[in-house]
């Protein structure tokens, strides 16, 4: 005959947990809830497993339900429960029968389905009118978490179902309900089932969230969370996040809203400082499309301050000084040249400081409004003019390297051209900023960079120990030439706006293979952007001359790369690199001995700036001499060799550096009518 086991109540503080429960292992978090629980609803929802203790009435040692009674005497403890409250338990008749019961008790437990759980989450809220807020004391959770169970139960029926199912997980389900429109969950839970992406929360976030804004977009921030709402846009308050990532739903309206919000303030903008035309762009930055047909407009000489002009006077003093102890000595010495450079940059900052745009250059200027990074119009920073368009000053047909005209420099001009004479170091560093250029328009191009990519692994394979390909193709950037050296140049810093876009979603994936289907599962042009990018960054700086530059010099031909239009001498990247003649010889080769004779009284110093101006186009001089210095390029940075060999008697005989290395002959090139291909953006 079956018999039944004893069930009695007694004092929870008559109970002690035994050394021998069957549980020693347990959560925190899951332990707070449970005692949250007891506390607010008194109730114990399963027997406690124990037995009488002998010879002591009403005292039982507990091997089941530790967890529990722990809970009671925490909430008695705390006087949420009176000392005499009672709990029941189920008495075994010795310790073996109660480890055995306690054992399957646990052993058994199903935890609940989450569906089933959000479901009853809903089904209290409505069937006891209570509040999220009563939720969560009864269960011992905070009142988030009942909002997020609460907004799964909401989920489209297609995730609710897979997710009861247990075909997704919580954490993919809660990826979906980053939306509260079932419509949009419906359609992305459709498109992913079959993808690679179709467990994965990011991607799901990313689908789901396309063609709207989060509340922390500049964009957003620029139409303001009240008028967006009156204008009729919706918003999915993000129980996962804060404001700032609050998802707005309607991006179109988005859009249309910050034009009219930027259209509003360019007007007042142009009122205001009286510009000739200004332009909205609605981003954060402003696209090289937009201003590469433009001129950029140099203000006007300002007056310095008495006390700048002091220290100017007094900077020119110091570096004359030491270049007249250079020249004693026949070379700097490397004190001189760090305390060179820092006086340079110090004399550089109170120089590009010192330009004021004049009510008349603004009457002719066009001025851009962007959206700022905290959300508010701003004008960017360079303004411009239009290139004129008229033919009398630029004549299509004339050719602007000025070869079509012998320039008088005095010297024989039966003597072969000579080769262009720069320290080992500069070549290194013109090499490094024309392979920078090089690798900007290949990852622009990712056909040219797939081809590119194919040629060199099976070349490299073919020729079994061949060394000369200036490439390491295993996507691993080669060390750089020169050591601690920044270029800022436009092409480096378009290659971080490059390498800054591209879809990293599939990089955090644990295992190998999840990467690899992660990024199989990338969009063609994501992918395609990171071939470019991983053929590009392999690039070796290849110095003109060395094994390989002829190499580069034919891809950057086939690209039909515009070096001027990407790079210009500057004080810093060339002239003050090179001796005082070579700057003047270059002046005569530009210019006449006119144009050389004007600044061969000038210092070092002043005679690199005037050369920076001259040959960025920002000094008033003939239409021919302008087009000449604007089109000149050194010889190493250029990547057409029959453009190199027009230049070669620019600096036939200048002087060169001491200890300067003599230069390598290039090997020959063949020649090739480069590829017309528009510029990087």
């Amino acid at each position: 005959m079956m018999t039944y086991p004893t069930i009695v109540y007694a004092r929870a503080l008559d109970c002690h947990k035994s050394p021998h429960n069957v549980r020693t292992q347990s959560d925190a978090d899951a332990d707070a809830e449970l005692e949250a629980n007891i506390g607010e609803t008194g109730i114990i929802l399963e027997n406690l497993i124990g037995v009488a203790v002998a010879r002591k009435k009403g005292k039982f040692e507990i091997y089941g339900g530790g967890r529990r009674l722990d809970g009671t005497h925490a909430n008695i403890a705390k006087g949420k429960l009176d000392e005499d409250f009672m709990v029941p338990v189920l008495v075994a008749k010795n310790a073996r029968d109660a480890i055995e019961m306690s054992l399957a008790e646990n052993y058994f437990q199903l935890p609940m389905n989450p569906a089933d759980e959000c479901r009853a989450f809903k089904s209290i809220i409505e069937r006891e009118k209570k509040v999220p807020a009563d939720l969560a004391k009864r269960f011992g959770k905070t009142e988030r978490f009942v909002l997020g169970r609460l907004r799964l139960a909401d989920l489209a029926e297609p995730v609710f179902s897979a997710l009861r199912m247990g075909e997704i997980t919580l954490e993919v389900a809660t990826a979906y309900a980053h939306t509260s429109d079932t419509d949009r969950q419906a359609k992305v839970f459709a498109q992913m089932d079959q993808g690679y992406y179709r467990h994965n929360p990011n991607e799901i976030r990313r689908a789901v969230a396309s063609g709207s804004y989060k509340g922390g977009d500049p964009k957003a921030i620029l139409v303001g969370r009240d008028a967006y709402l009156a204008a009729g846009g919706s918003i999915d308050a993000d129980l996962y996040t804060n404001q700032f990532t609050e998802l707005w739903r309607d991006g179109n309206l988005v859009d249309k809203l910050a034009e009219e919000a930027l259209a509003q303030a360019a007007a007042a903008i142009r009122d205001r400082e009286g510009f000739a035309e200004v332009r909205t762009i609605p981003a954060t930055t402003i696209p090289y499309s937009e201003t590469f047909q433009l001129t950029r407009l140099v203000g006007e000489p300002a007056p310095l301050a008495p006390e700048v002009e002091a220290r100017k006077a007094e900077i020119e003093a110091e570096l004359a000084e030491i270049e007249g102890h250079a020249e004693e000595a026949d070379g700097y010495t490397e004190e001189q040249s760090e305390r060179i450079e820092v006086l340079e940059e110090e004399i550089g900052a109170i120089i590009d400081t010192a330009e004021v745009i004049t009510d008349e250059q603004k009457a002719s200027a066009i001025a851009y409004v962007m959206i700022g990074k905290d959300g508010q119009p701003c004008v960017y920073e360079e303004l411009f003019v239009a290139v004129s368009e008229d033919p009398d000053e630029v004549d299509e047909d004339e050719d602007v390297d000025g070869d079509d005209e012998t320039i008088e420099t005095g010297e024989d001009e039966t003597e072969a051209p000579a080769a262009e004479h720069y320290s080992q170091k500069l070549k290194d560093e013109l090499a490094m900023m024309k392979t920078e250029l090089l690798a900007l328009h290949i990852a622009n191009d990712p056909h040219f960079a797939l081809d590119l990519g194919t040629f060199i692994m099976v070349d490299d394979a073919c020729r079994l120990g061949y060394y000369g390909m200036p490439s390491e193709l295993r996507a691993r950037a080669p060390s750089p030439r020169v050591s601690g050296f920044t270029s800022d140049t436009p092409a480096a810093q378009a290659w971080a706006k490059l390498d800054d876009a591209l879809d990293r979603s599939w990089i955090n994936h644990t295992e190998i293979h999840e990467r690899y289907d992660a990024f199989c599962a990338l969009e063609d042009s994501a992918r395609a952007a990171w071939l470019g990018w991983a053929v590009a960054r392999t690039l070796h700086a290849v110095p003109e001359g060395m094994t390989g530059s002829s190499f580069l010099n034919h891809l950057g031909a086939k690209l039909g790369i515009d070096v001027a239009a990407w790079w210009r001498p500057t004080a810093r990247n060339f002239f003050d690199r090179i001796t005082k003649p070579a700057i003047l010889k270059l002046f005569e080769a530009i210019g006449g001995i006119e144009l050389k004779n004007r600044y061969a009284a000038s210092r070092k110093f002043d005679l690199a700036a005037s050369s920076e101006k001259l040959f960025a186009g920002q000094v008033i001089a003939d239409a021919e001499v302008k087009e000449r210095a604007l089109a000149w390029l050194p010889g190493p940075m250029r990547f057409a060799v029959e453009d190199a060999e027009i230049d070669a008697t620019l600096f036939g005989d200048a002087p060169v550096a001491a200890n300067d290395p003599a230069p390598v002959e290039p090997e020959p090139a063949h020649d090739e009518e480069p590829i017309t291909l528009p510029k990087a953006a």
